[in-house]
């Protein structure tokens, strides 16, 4: 009897901690992956009447020894999709067209308003609430992934601004 309780009372413990383990597993695991990068918190805005063009954001983790690059983007959900950046020049905030975005070794970049993004131009559809946007992203070493992009409401702001600064520039 002693035994059984006790191989019992061991299985439930077993399962507890397999249970912990999985969903510990699953908190801590990446949205997308691209080889060893890891994407999280991809969004995009939801679109108002007449607007033509979106902006998405990112945070790409890298753990590896080894630097990357992002160096495209596709989507359906645009004519075009761009790697951008904001710059001030003489006081004014200006959005340029970069080749890539490099994502140096064991650390991350976040692609967030202000900073680094990706430009949906001339979109096909509006953007709305709850949707996603999926997207090819191709990256110099880690090769092409698709994800999707959470469509977040029109208004929303996480309240940090890109590591570039933000300059005043809203997408």
């Amino acid at each position: 009897m002693v035994i059984r309780d006790t191989l019992s009372t061991l299985g439930r413990l077993a399962a507890a901690v397999t249970l912990s383990a999985a969903t510990l597993t699953a908190t801590y695991a990446a949205d997308f992956t691209a080889g060893p990068l890891e994407i999280n918190d991809l969004w995009v805005r939801g679109s108002v009447p007449g607007q033509t063009n979106g902006a998405g954001y990112m945070q790409i983790n890298n753990p590896t020894g080894v630097s990357d690059r992002l160096l495209s983007a596709q989507s359906e959900a645009s004519n075009r999709l761009e790697l951008h950046t904001v710059l001030t020049e003489n006081g004014v905030a200006k959005m340029r067209q970069v080749p890539g975005i490099d994502i140096p070794a064991k650390g991350s970049v976040k692609l967030a308003p202000g900073g680094f993004h990706m430009m949906f131009l001339q979109l096909t559809g509006p953007f709305k609430q709850g949707e996603v946007v999926p997207v090819v992203l191709m990256f110099e070493k880690a090769g092409e992934v698709r994800v999707n992009f959470t469509v977040k409401p029109s208004t929303y702001n996480p309240g940090s601004a890109g590591e570039q600064g933000h300059g005043g520039m809203k997408h």
